[in-house]
């Protein structure tokens, strides 16, 4: 096992991307010890962890269509625009079964983070130690406006890329010297401001969460900030980056199966191309 930290960022189905990096690391028998997803990255980590290759493609290329899985109506019907009462209940339990007993034996730690809603700070969840550990997941995917809030431990909480999207300060708090981190945007992509029509929703939306609106009107320039970080601790070998090499297309509720079974190829690609730099890194 790998005495080091791999951090997973979200982007809902742009995590396409992730999942075919995280197929390759399984196919070779790379485990890091230690693992944290935000959103989408925090499903793609529980597939890792729990060594099922393929769960995370799968599942999304047979149901993106299907209304059960993701679609307007279940905003009202199911508390979000993904169903995680679906995903959890029946695809989990009896059409793509997840190996509950793999990934709680195993002994590769996992945290998922969410934001907290009325503090607007991340919280990190970990297996082992956070009794609801899959709902904590549920949380961590549960995107601003198009989900509601999840209540876990009495307290709300909502996506955890609102207040820490690619939790790599996380990992190296936690002594990790080794740090590898699959991102699902381009170098050198940069959040563009937040448009009025927006800010007005969530401060309509949550008007009784006041550091949660902050949070939100602040993303893009704390994710931009990250990325700048991100960079110049690549450049001094103190990360290790996996990401998409060209422009990402594919959106956060992408319909078009051809494109997210494009992405997953691509993540493949990147992490094959990218493997002997990576083991070096590693290994240094």
């Amino acid at each position: 096992m790998v005495q080091g930290a791999l951090v997973l960022e979200g982007g809902a189905l742009r995590g396409m991307f992730t999942a075919g990096v995280l197929d390759v690391l399984l196919e070779k028998g790379i485990e890091f010890s230690y693992v944290n997803g935000v959103s989408a990255g925090s499903l793609n980590g529980m597939n890792y962890i729990s060594k099922q290759r393929e769960r995370s493609r799968d599942i999304n290329l047979q149901f993106v269509n299907d209304k059960r899985y993701l679609g307007a109506r279940n905003i009202v019907s199911n508390g979000g625009i993904f169903n995680f009462h679906f995903l959890f209940g029946e695809i989990s339990e009896q059409l793509y079964p997840f190996d509950a007993r793999e990934f709680f034996l195993s002994q590769q730690r996992f945290e998922v983070v969410a934001t907290n809603c009325r503090t607007g700070q991340a919280e990190y969840f970990e297996k082992g130690k956070e009794a609801e550990i899959i709902k904590a997941a549920a949380a961590s995917c549960s995107m601003p406006i198009l989900s509601s809030m999840i209540v876990l431990n009495e307290q709300r909480y909502l996506d955890g890329g609102v207040s820490d999207p690619i939790a790599y300060r996380r990992a190296m708090g936690q002594g990790y010297q080794k740090v590898v981190a699959v991102l699902t945007r381009q170098e050198g992509f940069r959040k563009p401001q937040i448009p009025r029509a927006l800010a007005v929703a969530y401060k309509r939306r949550y008007h009784r969460y006041p550091k949660l609106v902050s949070k939100l009107l602040k993303m893009p320039e704390h994710y931009n900030e990250m990325q700048r970080e991100i960079a110049q601790l690549s450049a001094g070998k103190r990360m290790f980056l996996i990401r998409p090499s060209k422009p990402v297309t594919v959106a956060r509720t992408e319909k078009d199966t051809k494109k997210l079974r494009e992405l997953y190829e691509e993540g493949k690609r990147e992490a094959l191309a990218r493997l002997p730099e990576l083991m070096e890194y590693l290994q240094s």
